[in-house]
């Protein structure tokens, strides 16, 4: 989710607003926190060390919550409401392909191979809802095939990031408007 968070700030910066006061808000570090422990956990899985990621899901809910703090104090209540709408999207999106899949999430590295995230026998090692897709695997548009080199992503996590990034960009708007 770190991409998703420095294109907000970079859509903020070409609109006109300011980072500075954006990181200069205390309520923005729990965010930004979370996104540490998520680079932690990547960083963990391109040394074959898979003993975290079990966590992640543990984690995601709690990082969701962080965003809180910057709906409340900056009063995002709209941008919240559509954010979630995101959310609750990404999330059928992603049971539907898992639905149509056997209960699996089929996963179509590319990059991610070359870039050593993903290794051939990852998905024998890691015993979760991910399975190597192959030519059997149904709905191929909703499963993980938007490779970045240092994660997969599904339409689904596409719109469940859209909450971070519109959460953000707003806040970055509001800040920036309290602060002129």
């Amino acid at each position: 989710m770190l991409e998703t968070i420095l294109i907000a700030m970079l859509a903020a910066k070409i609109r006109g607003y300011k980072l500075k006061p954006f990181f200069m808000s205390w309520e923005v570090y729990p965010v930004l926190a979370f996104m540490v422990i998520y680079i932690f956990l990547n960083m963990t899985v391109f040394f074959e060390n898979y003993n975290f990621i079990k966590f992640a899901g543990i984690l995601e809910p709690i990082y969701i919550c962080t965003f809180l703090i910057l709906i409340i104090k900056y009063k995002q209540y709209f941008s919240a409401i559509i954010g979630s709408a995101c959310i609750i999207t990404g999330t059928i999106l992603n049971k539907i392909a898992i639905s149509a899949n056997g209960g699996k999430m089929p996963v179509f590295p590319t990059l991610s191979y070359l870039t050593g995230y993903v290794k051939p026998d990852v998905f024998i090692k890691v015993k979760d809802i991910h399975v190597l897709g192959n030519e059997a695997s149904k709905l191929k548009f909703l499963t993980d095939t938007i490779d970045l080199g240092y994660s997969i992503l599904s339409i689904g996590d596409i719109f469940i990031r859209l909450f971070t990034f519109i959460i953000i960009f707003n806040t970055i708007k509001s800040i920036n408007k309290i602060k002129n």
